[in-house]
């Protein structure tokens, strides 16, 4: 089985990028696994720290692994957004592939020294975990939005010289850049447009694979674009989540005395797969 660091050395080379999805439940990961099992590409299931609350640490990480060597497809685990080091420590301990530390709303500099402790911590740990780090704010939410998040301006994107000095003094894996990406979907408007050209020079000068939070309610030229400018990872969640809650509530609607869950959640589950499905076809285009 290849690791993600390899998956991620193929992308690079043939031009392409791996779907990140978030879950919150076991009948989630089913869903995106048989999706990346239909299309034959690797993907990344991603959990943030309440997702991982509400799942279980180590419980996500043995429904992994057990999908992992039950069907011999690369699935690989992401421990999104965490906040402090000590949890990035037990991410690392549980047996995730990979971590983000967040620290996009701190200083540079304390940024910078947790990320470093973080890397350290993983270099130490016997296993290939790959770390990265995120510069700019898109705000902190994965949910269907009335506007752009507050603090997310112009101003507030990531530079070229700030995201070289950031990898150079962290010694990260991966890098997170805010490039007109929020975090959510805008309910009556379509998403920021993506700023390609600070794609593509933040991926010249950091040199490092480029990861693309908030990648619901982005349009498909504007992946494409930045796929081809640099990104090697895309997150997408809002996308599930809203699918799955659309139609569970027209699932209730039409069967209202219907409560075995495995019946009525079956509908959402399918709605999920679908929306992975496309979005891994289009990211991992020729």
């Amino acid at each position: 089985m290849i690791s993600l660091r390899e998956a991620l050395g193929e992308a690079v080379r043939d031009g392409r990028a791996i779907a990140h999805f978030n879950i919150t439940g076991i009948d989630m990961v089913h869903a995106v696994v048989r999706a990346a099992r239909k299309v034959g590409d690797p993907v990344i299931i991603g959990v943030s720290e309440g997702e991982r609350d509400f799942f279980g640490v180590r419980q996500i990480v043995a429904v992994v692994d057990s999908l992992r060597k039950e069907t011999g497809h690369p699935i690989f685990l992401n421990a999104d957004h965490t906040y402090s080091v000590e949890r990035v420590e037990e991410v690392i301990d549980a047996g995730f592939d990979a971590v983000i530390y967040d620290g996009a709303k701190l200083s540079f500099e304390e940024n910078v020294a947790h990320m470093k402790a973080s890397v350290a911590y993983a270099r130490v740990s016997g296993r290939d975990v790959l770390l990265e780090g995120e510069l700019g704010y898109i705000g902190g939410s994965s949910k269907v939005l009335d506007a752009i998040p507050e603090g997310v301006t112009p101003e507030s994107m990531t530079t070229p010289e700030q995201a070289r000095t950031f990898v150079e003094e962290t010694g990260i894996d991966l890098f997170s850049p805010s490039v007109g990406n929020i975090h959510g979907m805008l309910r009556h408007a379509p998403n920021p447009r993506l700023d390609i050209s600070r794609v593509k020079e933040i991926a010249e000068v950091c040199g490092k694979p480029l990861v693309l939070h908030g990648g619901s309610g982005t349009s498909d030229e504007d992946f494409r674009a930045a796929i081809d400018a640099g990104i090697r990872i895309v997150h997408v969640s809002t996308e599930l989540r809203r699918a799955y809650r659309e139609t569970l509530d027209e699932t209730f609607r039409a069967n209202p005395d219907e409560v075995a869950p495995y019946k009525y959640l079956q509908p959402g589950v399918e709605a999920v797969e679908k929306v992975a499905e496309e979005r891994m076809r289009l990211f991992g285009r020729k």
